[in-house]
């Protein structure tokens, strides 16, 4: 089983157009079978079927990469890490600060860090609307965590002046756009193309106007 994930994961980063190490490809596997062992216990996410944690979940956080470029990065509402843990895996350089509110999620967060000795991961169990840390972030992402209003209204205090929000979501969401809280604008949007996943996805960067 081991061999056919690893096979499947090599393939789909090949999809992405992505050129990573041997190492880190072995980060990842090592995250997914972490993933497999904890979600039995403490119900992580919904799926259970290993070969579609790799599609839905480390593919489509992987087709973010091209995107991340900065250093202070923040994932909210980051679940069992995704994204968040899975770039930190791909850039070693790069801070990934990955919050929740909720404390199996987070407990899963700090042990994988752990494991995969990641220095760049900081894990927070709190409410993003009310935490203040000391310094900000050049991006603040998330993964289908909220409607795009309520994410830049609960978390725009977290954001540097000049930085921009990642929001990944699935059709276009024109509707929410409309939506969108005075001061901030739709920078880019793109088509994400996900091996092995059904429906769109698209991440869309939004700054301050």
């Amino acid at each position: 089983m081991d061999k056919q994930l690893r096979q499947q994961l090599e393939s789909g980063i090949n999809g992405l157009n992505l050129d990573l190490p041997t190492t880190t490809v072995d980060q990842l596997m090592a995250y997914l079978q972490l993933l497999m062992k904890w979600n039995k216990a403490y119900n992580l996410t919904a799926i259970r079927n290993p070969v579609e944690m790799v599609d839905k979940h480390i593919l489509d956080s992987l087709s973010m990469v091209p995107f991340i470029h900065r250093q202070r990065n923040l994932d909210v509402g980051t679940g069992a890490g995704l994204p968040g843990m899975i770039l930190a895996i791909v850039y070693p350089d790069l801070d990934f600060t990955l919050l929740d509110t909720n404390g199996k999620k987070t407990r899963f967060l700090v042990q994988a860090k752990a494991e995969l000795k990641l220095a760049n991961v900081t894990v927070e169990n709190r409410r993003v609307e009310t935490w203040h840390p000391e310094e900000l972030f050049d991006v603040v992402m998330s993964r289908a965590f909220s409607s795009i209003e309520d994410m830049v209204n609960w978390s725009h205090h977290l954001l540097l002046p000049d930085g921009s929000f990642m929001l990944m979501k699935g059709v276009h969401p024109s509707d929410e756009l409309d939506s969108l809280p005075k001061g901030f604008e739709l920078l880019t949007s793109e088509y994400l193309n996900v091996p092995g996943l059904d429906g769109e996805r698209h991440l869309l960067e939004i700054k301050r106007s």
